[in-house]
């Protein structure tokens, strides 16, 4: 479906990655399927908790939820693939493979973009303004804009992934990156990329100064909030959970930023491969550590879906706020 009729020179990429020594690619392909496993582990038990217990039927936990499966996702697209090369001499990944890759990891990407925009209006309604919370964000409200997060995703992800196979790859199939990332395809491209850098600093710009505006607006409010509070347990409630919320965005925003929101001129290959997996498959990871930790409806929530195991009350219950 994608317009491919310059780049029928390449009909397969070799996805060089982090190295060639045998023993070290030992090392990171366990190194990363521990950190796969515990983000699938994480996320999905997230899921369950907000399925399982009525406690947490309420829309921050949707949101939560929703981000939990664009996080799952995100990280199944490129570490299985990732993986599966550390074990391989020849590291290809066709054409079709790579583009599939691509539309999926921006979509999931910039998915999440957007959730973590809606959960800081999620929280700017549930503290500004609680008796008018149920009304504001009902039903209809926050699965519209669940909806519309994905709907946003797939139309930036497509965009960007036509743009890139439109170009032709006839001077290298080499990617010096472990899954087909934007950046290092047009390294490689013998096309006139100008447009397609303009294209990636002008919408991921937009789309970044966007969210980026609504976190801080809302988060202003919520200030305001904060600051008319005479009960210093409910202030210290708004902070833990903004708190959470704060700590996943920053870091999210920062890399993503780092990454694609500068002149071609400053790409580094290497370091943004680094920089490229710590958003994509480590912040997926942290995320349900960020979220559950610090928050008692999540840990009963545990309690109550998972019981009273060993591994439960050392891992979670041991966190003292």
């Amino acid at each position: 479906s994608f317009n491919m009729k310059n780049a029928t020179e390449v009909t397969a990429f070799v996805l060089r990655g982090f190295t060639d020594n045998p023993k070290l690619q030992i090392i990171l392909f366990f190194l990363f399927l521990t950190i796969y496993l515990f983000t699938l582990m994480g996320n999905l038990g997230l899921i369950i908790l907000v399925i399982g217990d009525s406690r947490l039927h309420n829309p921050m936990y949707y949101f939560l939820s929703a981000l939990s499966s664009v996080d799952a996702c995100y990280s199944s697209v490129i570490t299985p693939q990732m993986l599966a090369d550390f074990l391989s001499k020849t590291k290809i990944i066709s054409l079709l493979g790579c583009a599939a890759q691509m539309l999926l990891s921006i979509t999931f990407g910039t998915t999440e973009c957007f959730l973590l925009a809606a959960m800081a209006y999620d929280r700017y309604v549930a503290i500004y303004n609680p008796l008018l919370y149920s009304v504001t964000m009902s039903p209809r409200i926050y699965v519209t804009l669940i909806i519309a997060s994905y709907v946003g995703g797939i139309l930036h992800a497509s965009v960007h992934t036509v743009a890139t196979f439109s170009l032709s790859f006839c001077a290298s199939n080499e990617i010096k990156h472990v899954f087909c990332d934007i950046p290092p395809l047009l390294a490689i491209s013998c096309s006139d990329t100008h447009t397609n850098q303009l294209l990636l600093f002008y919408f991921v710009g937009s789309i970044e100064l966007v969210t980026i505006l609504i976190v801080l607006i809302s988060y202003g409010f919520i200030l305001l909030a904060i600051l008319r509070m005479h009960s210093a347990e409910g202030r210290r409630k708004v902070f833990s959970t903004c708190g959470s919320h704060l700590t996943g965005v920053s870091i999210f925003h920062g890399t993503v930023l780092f990454m694609y929101v500068r002149p071609s001129s400053s790409y580094a290959l290497d370091h943004d491969m680094i920089v490229s997996i710590f958003y994509s498959i480590v912040i997926p990871m942290l995320n349900p550590i960020i979220y559950s930790l610090r928050n008692k409806d999540v840990k009963k929530a545990m309690k109550k879906v998972f019981g009273e195991n060993w591994f439960v009350n050392k891992v979670y219950f041991s966190y003292k706020n």
